[in-house]
C-alpha cells in the first residue's frame, strides 16, 4: 500500500511540471491595446427648430438602460415582443452562435494545460522455444505463455508557452466569444425594433383600411343619390360617371389595404416566430405605442459603451490584436515536453509495487532558423487584419453617429409635419363639406366636389403616413442609442472574460 502511494506522489510531481511552466509563461507578445479615438464630433447636431410643441415627456434614464417593457406601453405590442423573445429564430441562431464561440474558447484555452491521460495494458504471447523465454526467471520451470502488464499516467508533446503564443490565441478566442455576445445583443435590439415597426405599420394600414372603407361607404351612398337623380332626369351622364369613378377608386384603395394588413400580419408572424395568438389584448390607437415623445440622446461617447455593434467591432479588433502576439511568438523557440510515470511487471500481483515503477521525461526544443519569410509574412498578415479591424471599428462608430443624428433631425420635423397634416386634413374636410353643400344646392358642378373629396382622401392617407413614420423614427432612435436589450428572458450561455 505504501509503494502504491509512492507511485501516486511521483505521478503528481510529474503532472506539476507543465503547470509550473504555464505559470512562468504569463506574458504575451501582443501589442499594447489603445482604443482608437472616435472619429466623430463631440456633440450631436442640433435638432431643427420648428413651431411644433413637444408632446409627452423626456426621461432622464439613458435609452440603453431603458428596457423595451418600459419604453413600449401598448399591451398588444408588449405581448408580441415577449413572444418574439422566446420564439424568434434569429435570436435562437444568435444564442447558438454564442454557445459555439464559448465552446471554441474552451477548446483553445485548454491548450494552456497538458492533456493528462492514463493508460493500462496487458500482453499475452506464446514464445518460441528459441526466443529465450523457455524458463521464467527465478522459477526454473517451463512456461507456455509470456505475460506483461503495464499502467501509467502522463502527457505528450505539451507546449510550454514561454513566449505567450498559446495565451495570445486563447485571448483572441475569448474576444471572439465576447464579440458573439455583443452580436446576440444587437440581434435582440433589432428584433425588438422590427416587431415594433411592423406593428406600427400594421396599425397604420388598419387605419388606412378604415379610411378607405368609410370613403367607399360614403361615396356609395352618394352614388345612389346621383343615380336616382339621373334616372329622374335631374343629373347628366358625366356626373354619374364621375361618381362611379370615385367609388371605384375608393374600393380599389380598400382592397389594397386589405392586402397590406394581411401582409403586415404575416410579417409579424415571421418576426415573433409563432402564430399570432387570438387572445392578445386589443391594440391601442395609432400614436399610443411608446412611453414618450422624446428619448434622452446622451453624448456620442456613450455609444462606445452602449451600442452592441460597436462593442462587437471592438472585440473583433482586440482579437486581431491578440493574433499579432501569436504571430510574433512564432519567431522564438518552441519548447515541448512529454512525461510519463507508471508501472510494469511480468506478474500482475507485483504490478503496483515500488520495484515495478517506471518514468520518463522527454523535453524537446524547436528553433526556427530558415523559414524563408513565412513567419514574417504571417506577422504582416495579422497586422494588416488588425488595421482592417481598426477601420471597421471606426466605421461602426461613424455609422452609429449618423443613425442617431438622422433620427434627431427627423424627430422634431416629424412632429411639426404631423401638426401641419392635422391642419390640412381639417381644412380638406371643411372644403369637401362646403363643395358638397354647393353641389346639392345646385350652385356648383360635381367636379369641385370630386376634387375636394380626392384631396381629403389624399390628406388622410398622408396624415397616417406621417404618424407611422414618426413613431417608427422614435423606435429607430431608441434602437440607435443602444436601447432594447436590458430585459433578459433567458440565462445567457457562459462566456469567458478577457484574459
Amino acid at each position: 500500500m505504501n509503494d502504491l502511494s509512492t507511485v501516486h506522489r511521483r505521478a503528481r510531481k510529474i503532472a506539476a511540471i507543465p503547470l509550473a511552466a504555464a505559470l512562468l509563461s504569463a506574458c504575451t507578445m501582443a501589442p499594447v491595446y489603445h482604443r482608437p479615438k472616435a472619429p466623430v464630433a463631440q456633440a450631436y447636431p442640433q435638432e431643427p427648430k420648428t413651431e411644433a410643441k413637444t408632446e409627452g415627456k423626456t426621461l432622464q434614464t439613458p435609452a440603453s438602460d431603458l428596457g423595451w417593457t418600459d419604453f413600449f406601453t401598448d399591451p398588444r405590442l408588449r405581448a408580441l415582443i415577449a413572444i418574439a423573445m422566446k420564439e424568434n429564430r434569429d435570436l435562437r441562431t444568435a444564442a447558438a452562435g454564442v454557445a459555439q464561440a464559448a465552446a471554441q474558447y474552451d477548446v483553445q484555452h485548454a491548450s494552456l494545460f497538458p492533456a493528462i491521460g492514463a493508460t493500462g495494458g496487458a500482453m499475452y504471447m506464446q514464445p518460441s522455444q528459441t526466443a529465450g523465454f523457455s524458463f521464467a526467471p527465478g522459477v526454473g520451470e517451463s512456461i507456455s505463455t509470456f505475460r506483461y502488464y503495464s499502467a501509467g499516467i502522463g502527457f505528450s508533446s505539451y507546449e510550454i508557452d514561454l513566449f505567450g503564443r498559446i495565451r495570445s490565441l486563447s485571448k483572441a478566442s475569448a474576444e471572439a466569444a465576447l464579440k458573439e455576445v455583443a452580436n446576440a445583443r444587437a440581434v435582440r435590439i433589432s428584433v425588438v425594433s422590427q416587431v415594433a415597426n411592423a406593428y406600427i405599420a400594421w396599425l397604420g394600414d388598419r387605419e388606412l383600411l378604415r379610411i378607405a372603407s368609410d370613403a367607399t361607404d360614403n361615396l356609395s351612398d352618394n352614388l345612389r343619390l346621383i343615380r336616382l337623380r339621373y334616372d329622374n332626369g335631374e343629373e347628366n351622364m358625366l356626373t354619374l360617371r364621375q361618381a362611379e369613378t370615385q367609388v371605384d377608386q375608393a374600393a380599389q384603395l380598400r382592397a389594397q389595404q386589405v392586402r397590406l394588413v394581411a401582409q403586415d400580419e404575416n410579417a409579424i408572424t415571421l418576426l415573433i416566430g409563432a402564430p399570432i395568438p387570438a387572445n392578445l389584448p386589443p391594440p391601442r390607437p395609432l400614436g399610443e405605442q411608446t412611453l414618450m415623445a422624446n428619448v434622452p440622446a446622451g453624448l456620442p461617447s456613450d455609444l462606445l459603451f452602449r451600442r452592441p455593434d460597436i462593442i462587437s467591432a471592438e472585440h473583433d479588433l482586440l482579437s486581431a490584436n491578440a493574433n499579432i502576439g501569436a504571430a510574433r511568438a512564432a519567431f522564438f523557440p518552441k519548447v515541448t515536453l512529454t512525461a510519463t510515470d507508471g508501472v510494469s511487471s511480468l506478474l500482475f500481483h507485483r504490478l503496483f509495487t515500488a520495484p515495478a515503477t517506471t518514468w520518463g521525461l522527454q523535453p524537446n526544443i524547436s528553433i526556427p532558423i530558415f523559414t524563408w519569410g513565412q513567419n514574417r509574412g504571417n506577422l504582416e498578415v495579422t497586422k494588416a487584419i488588425r488595421d482592417q479591424k481598426v477601420a471597421a471599428y471606426e466605421k461602426a462608430i461613424q455609422t452609429a453617429f449618423r443613425e442617431v443624428s438622422d433620427t434627431l433631425v427627423a424627430r422634431s420635423t416629424y412632429l411639426d409635419q404631423g401638426q401641419r397634416m392635422d391642419d390640412l386634413v381639417k381644412s380638406s374636410a371643411d372644403a369637401y363639406r362646403l363643395a358638397k353643400m354647393r353641389y346639392q344646392a345646385g350652385t356648383d358642378s360635381y367636379l369641385n366636389t370630386l376634387d375636394s373629396q380626392r384631396n381629403l382622401l389624399q390628406a388622410q392617407q398622408s396624415q397616417v403616413g406621417v404618424q407611422v413614420a414618426r413613431y417608427e423614427n422614435l423606435v429607430t432612435f431608441y434602437r440607435a442609442l443602444g436601447g432594447g436589450w436590458t430585459e433578459q428572458t433567458a440565462r445567457s450561455p457562459r462566456v469567458p472574460a478577457p484574459l
